[in-house]
């Protein structure tokens, strides 16, 4: 029954959302599943240094796995030069730093990039990329995903339960409500492939992309210039950075003692630590640093500082 009258709920914000050629899904993992089911994968290659969400979410699919290494400098490491029907290269496009996926087409065949890290990379023709919403702004939920397949039939997600981390930190702390973030994210992992849902299409077509775009470069060349000396990482400076990757010793510890200063670094794919070699190093020693555009220049002069001092 059509309900009239009654007190407003959320007004329809402005709808611009910059991904809106793509499908919208509810989860990035999910545009991995919409993939799979579209273009019939049967074997997926993924990277060893990688969330191990995407090889649970293979076995619900029931779609076999592979893993490969990867270079210090975040290149895949593989060596088959074409791929059998069905058969795919996945390649993460780990803090926009990989950009040569033409390439790797021309030499595979069957490839994916996972633009998880860089929202803000286009997609190349005819090549299926998938993105998330969440790694970039306060939304419960969403990815996009770039298909020359369309799957129907899908039913629209609902985003209300999902919202009380944002919102109490929207008006509160993060502490008060990180358990809630918590428990939102474990929630991903059993999480059906449906549509986007109306509430986190109406907040993604009502943000200022431009503006969040030119910030995150901003923040992230200002972290690079006091930083990158120190860095073993050589980097490029990508389209509207995930983040700032730094590299150094001991890198849990100092995420601790940054923690105690009310900076917050993630450890990216604690999962890939007992696979050893650079996956193992990476996941331990690579600070993500926040760029993001809640952060202004001073903020990442006092972040550089406090880190350089715990070095």
């Amino acid at each position: 029954m059509r309900e009239i009258g009654g007190y407003f709920g959320l007004e329809e914000l402005p709808s611009h959302e910059y991904h809106h050629e793509a499908v919208a899904v509810n989860s990035a993992r999910n545009g991995l599943a919409y993939l799979i089911r579209a273009l019939k994968i049967r074997k997926l290659h993924i990277p060893y240094y990688l969330c191990d969400s995407v090889g649970r979410l293979c076995e619900r699919e029931h779609c076999e796995y592979g893993r490969y290494e990867i270079s210090e400098d975040f290149q895949p490491v593989f060596k088959q030069e074409s791929l059998a029907d069905g058969e795919w290269l996945y390649i993460v496009n780990y803090f926009g730093q990989v950009a040569n996926e033409l390439q790797w087409q021309k030499d595979c065949g069957n490839i994916i990039v996972d633009n998880v890290q860089a929202f803000f990379r286009k997609p190349r023709p005819k090549i299926p990329t998938l993105y998330s919403c969440r790694k970039f702004f306060g939304v419960p939920d969403g990815g996009y995903v770039y298909s020359p397949v369309v799957l129907h039939d899908l039913s629209v997600d609902v985003s209300r339960e999902r919202m009380r981390h944002i919102l109490g930190r929207y008006e509160g702390r993060a502490s008060d409500y990180y358990q809630d973030f918590q428990r939102n994210d474990e929630d991903f992992y059993d999480l059906d492939l449906r549509l986007m849902s109306r509430l986190t299409h109406n907040i993604l077509g009502s943000i200022d992309y431009v503006k969040v775009k030119e910030t995150r470069e901003g923040n992230y060349a200002c972290l690079h210039r006091r930083l990158g000396s120190a860095n073993r990482l050589e980097l490029s400076e990508p389209e509207g950075p995930y983040a700032y990757p730094f590299y150094c010793q001991n890198g849990l510890e100092v995420k601790r003692q940054l923690a105690k200063q009310g900076i917050y670094v993630p450890t990216l794919w604690p999962d890939a630590v007992p696979f050893g070699g650079l996956a193992k190093d990476y996941s331990e020693n690579i600070l993500p640093l926040p760029c993001d555009q809640r952060y202004t220049l001073e903020d990442m002069e006092y972040l550089s500082d406090i880190l350089m001092t715990l070095l």
